[in-house]
């Protein structure tokens, strides 16, 4: 037996386990960040002792079925068969919170055997390099370092687990969440690269957006909660600039000023409140394949919620500039997802986020009633990955006419079928910024009265949905999203 098999301990609460958890961690990326600075300073090579203490920690849940299979209405933190389930963890004590929600109701609502050890997986040297000035001036190169510590291994790191690629029955044991420590540890690396701060920034409550300007209205909203008495404390730009609602308005601004946003692919703002329950906005740019990238990386956060709000295309003659398109259904002509998730699979409206996505329509216009229906249209929304499809109208007019399909954009689409593939609750509320069909298209002039005009709105009716969706968070994670073999975790 090896000794990490030896190290696994049992631990009889859920706050031991992450605690254990987290000890282990902290006592492998010591070790291997000691290792390396050695290395770096004198080339001396760790020791094969001291190589076998770079590993993750496991946590590893036993279920024997006594009696009677226990039922849950929940759709997480549950186990359907007897057997062994486990995952590699990486950053416990960030994933704190996470990990508890999982683990409270598993052990209480089943009888479950937990323990924490050291895995077999080791960790890659990359990730416990946080400036990545470490190698300046040393004349140690990467590839050197890949040949004297754990490096990345890319055929190991894979989403099989929310894909359904793995056999359940040849896997021994089954997996405990859908994603491993390296594989949260790949898309930690690549937040901040997009988004341009630190992971740990990121808060459950996600939008995206693909236009500028809603950053804009996002960042007077945060001033406007940091200056009021709200349970937001900070605000984080890119490049990690924190305002804090202890410094005045001018302070602020002065920061706000220093942001350079442009540097960073998907910039993201983050809204933090005191539980740790604050709203993330991150600005994907236009297209599905931004939109692809910048969700599998915030999947391993483990989000509540991820709402697009951007601009559409109307496609119905009765439609207005400004009206709001809540989508029921997605047509997917982007192609960005066909390999591992095939456009004839439907995705399903979540009904949680649906209602909330109209009633904050409701609250935040006025409008109900047959007012409301008059600015709020539901339907199918159609995303191309062509932003001239326009100029094959006559090949696509007879599918789109089939589909019923009410607005047109580059990103709804695929914001969904990730969500729906990575187990996230998704919806998309849109704005009509042009009709191509019927000559109204975006002209300088009137396209910047619209965004004055509508911007602002939008972007608040996204966050009163976020707010109304907190208040019923037990029944967001839909059993819609569940798969017949699915980890205990969510």
């Amino acid at each position: 037996m090896s000794l990490r098999s030896d190290s696994f301990e049992v631990v009889s609460t859920p706050e031991q386990a992450v605690d254990r958890l987290a000890a282990l961690y902290q006592q492998a990326t010591t070790a291997l960040g000691d290792a390396l600075k050695r290395y770096i300073r004198d080339r001396t090579r760790p020791t094969a002792e001291e190589t076998a203490a770079f590993h993750y920690p496991e946590l590893r849940l036993t279920y024997e079925c006594p009696g009677e299979t226990p039922t849950s209405v929940r759709a997480y933190a549950k186990v359907q068969v007897p057997g062994v389930y486990s995952v590699t963890v990486t950053q416990p004590q960030a994933f704190r919170k996470y990990l508890l929600e999982q683990l409270r109701p598993l052990m209480q609502d089943f009888t479950v055997v937990i323990e924490v050890g050291v895995s077999e997986q080791p960790i890659p040297y990359p990730y416990v390099v946080e400036g990545g000035d470490e190698l300046a001036g040393s004349g140690v190169t990467a590839g050197e370092l890949a040949r004297v510590f754990p490096s990345t291994d890319l055929a190991a790191v894979t989403d099989n687990n929310a894909d359904g690629l793995c056999d359940w029955e040849e896997m021994d044991p089954w997996p405990l969440a859908l994603f491993d420590a390296a594989r949260v540890d790949f898309s930690l690396r690549r937040l901040v690269h997009y988004t341009g701060s630190d992971w740990r920034h990121i808060q459950p409550w996600i939008l995206l957006t693909n236009y500028h300007r809603y950053v804009d209205q996002f960042i007077r909203h945060g001033l406007d909660m940091l200056t009021e008495d709200s349970r937001f404390e900070r605000m984080v730009l890119p490049g990690n600039v924190v305002l804090d609602r202890s410094m005045s308005e001018g302070d602020m601004q002065a920061l706000i000023a220093s942001v350079q946003w442009h540097r960073y692919q998907m910039p993201a703002y983050h809204l933090q409140a005191a539980d740790g329950d604050g709203i993330t906005l991150v600005n994907i740019g236009v297209g599905p394949s931004n939109a692809k990238n910048i969700t599998d990386h915030l999947a391993v956060m483990r989000p509540h919620c991820w709402l697009m709000i951007g601009h559409c295309g109307g496609l119905r003659q009765s439609q207005t500039i400004g009206d709001y398109v809540l989508a029921h259904a997605y047509m997917r002509r982007d192609g960005i997802l066909d390999r591992v998730l095939p456009p004839n699979i439907p995705l399903p409206a979540l009904a949680e986020v649906q209602q909330a996505l109209q009633e904050a329509a409701a609250q935040v216009t006025g409008d109900r009633g047959d007012a409301l229906k008059r600015r709020l249209r539901t339907g199918t929304v159609l995303t191309y990955d062509d932003r001239n499809w326009e100029l094959r109208w006559a090949q696509e007019r007879p599918l789109i006419n089939q589909a019923r399909a009410v607005a047109v954009d580059m990103e709804s689409g695929t914001i969904a079928a990730q969500g729906y593939r990575l187990r996230v609750p998704y919806g998309t509320l849109l704005c009509v910024s042009d009709k191509p069909l019927h000559s109204e298209i975006k002209l300088p002039g009137a396209a910047g009265a619209f965004y004055e005009r509508a911007v602002t709105q939008h972007l608040h009716i996204g966050i009163t949905a976020l707010e109304l969706l907190r208040s019923e968070l037990a029944s967001l994670h839909s059993r819609k999203l569940r798969s017949f073999d699915e980890p205990p975790f969510r």
